[in-house]
């Protein structure tokens, strides 16, 4: 027998997988890159890194490296919570996540790169699409994101909320807010109306009894709606009017230096105001080609798939979801169906028929709190609510203190759930 030298061995070694270059790509971690750290992102992220024990490469792309949470942001507003207690730092690493700190620019869908904003690039083999929404400042006549300066949506977290908190906090005895409503679909359907409770919430601590609230609203209905009128009436009587299509025939213009909104029955002379816009997906999906014409992304209800990339999931409020609100909780629950499928087609592991959830509590008052939620399946290729319930008017003040635990335990486990 002939014996061979380590040289020669080397050598046969690498010519054999030159000639076999599947080998060399099996012995590569399949990559996942995830872009977003909300509630949606960050939860893909983390049960991906977890759940596959290493199998799967995973990095977050998200610029941030504190994130603060949009829900529970109107207590931060009724002064119900500091703004600090709804801020977060990332403990993703801990489960071998890599974290890129800096903004997606850009989606190579043929080459499978992310482009950051560095010019650098990240090649994926499956790709987690969660970037929330983006505002529709033309949505409202005379609206911009110069005049949300003076008149703040404060639709994302940061200085547009602390903007609208200052603004409020300022105001005296008989002022005016006037808050414009958003068309559906958008970002936490009971938002708006717990917002005008917390305000409403602020100026009654005060002893404002002579301020008033306007919510002008393109919609004949909203979430909740009887509970929130009904706690409307119990605690801030006479203080928040709410004004349906019917009611003001559409608003026509708004002017940020006159502080006034025209509708078609009258011009308003407002001392604060709430411009929360139509939304869509956020830019670094609609630029990739990832939505429909209704400025969302559309998925296959079964994993939240992309219905246009196969590589690509898309997920919270950027996806069309079907019969789900655009939530965190939401999210969170949509993102651990897509870790599973992921896990699935990159490691083998095995997959389960998709299983939705969802709940959107809103606080009315100190001690009531009311909430929405259900149970939601793939069905006919949509997402569909298999169970729901809804807090009833009339329910007892101990229902409704309980249903304020409830909250606050929601979100230190969802935050711990999404974060650590």
């Amino acid at each position: 027998m002939t014996s061979l030298s380590r040289r020669q061995f080397s050598a046969g070694l690498v010519a054999g997988l030159v000639a076999m270059p599947g080998v060399l790509r099996a012995q590569a971690k399949p990559r996942l890159v995830v872009i977003g750290g909300g509630p949606g992102g960050a939860t893909v992220a983390k049960y991906v890194a977890k759940d596959s024990q290493g199998a799967i490469d995973v990095t977050m792309i998200e610029p941030l490296e504190k994130f603060t949470t949009c829900f529970h942001s109107n207590l931060v507003l009724g002064g119900l919570r500091s703004l600090e207690s709804t801020t977060h730092a990332y403990k993703l690493d801990a489960y071998g996540v890599k974290q890129v700190r800096q903004v997606a620019a850009a989606i190579d869908r043929d080459k499978k790169q992310v482009r950051l904003a560095d010019g650098s690039t990240l090649a994926y083999d499956r790709l987690v699409v969660s970037p929330g929404i983006d505002i529709k400042f033309e949505s409202v006549p005379g609206y911009s994101e110069a005049a949300s300066e003076i008149m703040p949506h404060a639709w994302k977290p940061g200085p547009q909320m602390q903007l609208l908190k200052k603004q409020l906090d300022a105001l005296q005895d008989g002022a005016t807010i006037v808050m414009l409503a958003p068309p559906n679909p958008y970002r936490c359907p009971p938002g708006p109306y717990e917002r005008a409770s917390c305000m409403a919430h602020v100026l009654k601590a005060k002893g404002h009894t002579r301020s008033k609230i306007v919510i002008i609203d393109p919609k004949d209905r909203f979430s909740k709606m009887a509970v929130f009128q009904e706690g409307w009436q119990k605690h801030y009587p006479g203080m928040i009017e709410w004004m349906d299509p019917k009611m003001h025939g559409g608003v026509k213009s708004i002017d940020a230096k006159a502080m006034t909104v025209t509708t078609d029955f009258e011009t308003i002379k407002a001392d604060l105001v709430n411009v929360i816009p139509a939304q869509m997906a956020g830019k670094i999906a609609r630029d990739a080609g990832l939505t429909n014409q209704t400025g969302y992304c559309p998925i296959d209800a079964a994993n939240m798939r992309s219905a246009i990339d196969p590589n690509i999931y898309v997920l919270g409020d950027a996806s069309i979801a079907g019969a789900m609100p655009k939530s965190a909780f939401a999210a969170n629950s949509q993102a651990k169906v897509v870790a599973m499928a992921v896990r699935g087609e990159l490691a083998g592991s095995r997959t389960f028929p998709a299983r939705y959830a969802n709940t959107c509590w809103s606080v009315i008052q100190t001690d009531d709190t009311i909430k929405v939620g259900g149970r939601y399946e793939p069905k006919e290729g949509a997402i569909a609510e298999v169970e729901g319930f809804v807090s009833k008017p009339g329910e007892d003040a101990g229902v409704r203190v309980q249903t304020t635990e409830e909250n606050m335990g929601w979100y230190a486990s969802i935050v711990a759930d999404i974060f650590a």
